[in-house]
């Protein structure tokens, strides 16, 4: 059976920082594409970052280039994203997720429909 599952997330000031860290188990986590997609109540659900399974491709929405940073260890199955600079508008339930494939080349890998395994998601809110 395959857990995901998320944490870090917090309550923190404008400009701050937090760091998000994911575990995966029951699947090969070295294997999948990782993502971080973010969602607000009453939008849909929102591609963040992400990273091939080697590491040497990520991805980032606009939103959060230059402020955000994922990462991985193949190692520990962990996930991580660094967030600095941090906006009200950031402020979202956060979540983890596998992609569907098996060591799947690099790829635009933002869409939430490529992805099969998501955590139950931790929530960041920013205040101003």
């Amino acid at each position: 059976q395959v857990q995901v599952v998320e944490s870090g997330g917090g309550l923190v000031q404008a400009g701050g920082s937090l760091r998000l860290s994911c575990t995966a188990s029951g699947l090969t986590f070295g294997a999948h594409t990782m993502g971080w997609f973010r969602q607000v109540p009453g939008k849909e659900r929102e591609g963040v970052s992400c990273i091939s399974v080697s590491g040497g491709s990520r991805y980032y929405a606009d939103s959060v280039k230059g402020r955000f940073t994922i990462s991985r260890d193949n190692a520990k199955n962990m996930l991580y994203q660094q967030m600095n600079s941090l906006k009200p508008e950031d402020t979202a339930m956060y979540y983890c997720a596998a992609d569907n494939a098996y060591y799947r080349g690099a790829y635009y890998c933002l869409h939430a429909s490529d992805y099969n395994y998501w955590g139950q998601g931790t929530q960041v809110t920013v205040s101003s």
